[in-house]
C-alpha cells in the first residue's frame, strides 16, 4: 500500500475516492476531487443533507446514486449515512416497502465504537479503574462511562433534540423520498465496547402481521432474523460485533395500536461494520 500526503492535486486519474478523515477535510478535498473527475464516497456529515447529493444505502435505495457513472469521468459526490440511521433503516425498510411507514419511534443504546478508538480505550480504562476503587478517568468523556449509560453526547439542539437524534430524523426522511413519514428517537450512550441496539416502535398504514414482518426480513438482504421466544433468544451486540449483517428480533405486535397497524422490533448492528465502512464500499462496488 502506498500512503501520499492528501494534496489539491491528489485525485487526477482516480475513480473512486473513500473519504472517512472527518467534515471538515471532506468539506475542503470533496469538492477538488469531484472536480477533478472523482466519484467520492463520504463518510462524514458534510454532504448528508445537502440537496442534489445523494444519501445511501446500497439495500434500500441504490437508485438514488443512478445518475453518477464512473466511466463518465465527471465525478460526483455520495454520502454514507449515519451509523444509527443505516443499521435502523436495513431492518425497517423491508417492512415500509409492504406497508408504508406513518411513524417510527426510535431509542438507540449505542457502543463507544461509535465515538472512536480513544473512547473504546477510556470504556476499558475505566472499567478497570471502578472495579479497582479508583476514580475513572474521564477525558473523552466528562463523566464515568463504565457501568452507567447516559444521552449521546452530541450536541443539544434548540428544539431538545442532540444531533445524533435529529440525524435519524432527517436522513430517514432523505433516504425513504418521504419528508411526510414522522420520526423521533432518542439517542443514548452505554458502555458496549462495539455495535449498537436499536428499539423500533412502527405505525404504518396498512395493517401488517407478526409473521408477515418476519418473512420479509429473512428475505431482505443484509438482515438476519433472530427471534426465538422459546429460548429467549435474540439479537445481542456481542452477536453481532464484526459481522456485516443486521439482526432483528422481538418482532410482536404493538397491543397500543388497533387493526394489526403497529410492530416492535430491536435491532443490533455493527457501527463499523454496516453502520461505516461496509456501507462505503459497498456504494464504492455498485459503481463499478
Amino acid at each position: 500500500m502506498v500512503v501520499e500526503e492528501l494534496t489539491e492535486n491528489s485525485f487526477h486519474g482516480i475513480d473512486i475516492a473513500l473519504f472517512s478523515a472527518g467534515g471538515s477535510i471532506s468539506k475542503k478535498f470533496g469538492p477538488l476531487a469531484v472536480d477533478q473527475g472523482t466519484i467520492v464516497v463520504d463518510n462524514s456529515s458534510a454532504f448528508r443533507m445537502d440537496e442534489g447529493i445523494p444519501l445511501v444505502i446500497p439495500e434500500v435505495n441504490l437508485n438514488a446514486m443512478d445518475h453518477i457513472k464512473v466511466n463518465n469521468k465527471k465525478g460526483g459526490l455520495i454520502a454514507n449515512p449515519n451509523c444509527s440511521t443505516i443499521i435502523c433503516l436495513m431492518a425497517v425498510t423491508p417492512l415500509h416497502r409492504h406497508s408504508r411507514v406513518k411513524r417510527m419511534v426510535v431509542s438507540t443504546y449505542q457502543a463507544a465504537s461509535g465515538a472512536g478508538a480513544a473512547a473504546m480505550a477510556e470504556l476499558e480504562q475505566q472499567t478497570r479503574e471502578v472495579l479497582d476503587g479508583k476514580p475513572p478517568t474521564c477525558n473523552i468523556f466528562k463523566r464515568q462511562y463504565a457501568f452507567n449509560l447516559f444521552s449521546h453526547n452530541s450536541s443539544l439542539m434548540e428544539n431538545g433534540y442532540n444531533e445524533e437524534e435529529m440525524k435519524l430524523v432527517k436522513e430517514t426522511r432523505k433516504i425513504w423520498n418521504d419528508p411526510a413519514v414522522k420520526v423521533t428517537a432518542t439517542c443514548i450512550r452505554v458502555p458496549v465496547m462495539r455495535a449498537h441496539a436499536e428499539s423500533i416502535n412502527l405505525e404504518f398504514e396498512e395493517p401488517l402481521d407478526e409473521d408477515s414482518a418476519r418473512e420479509l426480513l429473512r428475505k431482505a438482504a443484509g438482515v438476519v432474523v433472530v427471534d426465538d421466544r422459546q429460548a429467549n433468544n435474540f439479537p445481542t451486540p456481542l452477536e453481532v460485533s464484526n459481522r456485516d449483517d443486521v439482526a432483528v428480533g422481538r418482532v410482536r405486535r404493538d397491543i397500543s395500536q388497533e387493526g394489526n397497524k403497529g410492530l416492535d422490533i430491536f435491532v443490533c448492528g455493527d457501527q463499523i461494520r454496516k453502520g461505516a465502512a461496509l456501507n462505503a464500499v459497498q456504494i464504492a462496488e455498485k459503481l463499478l
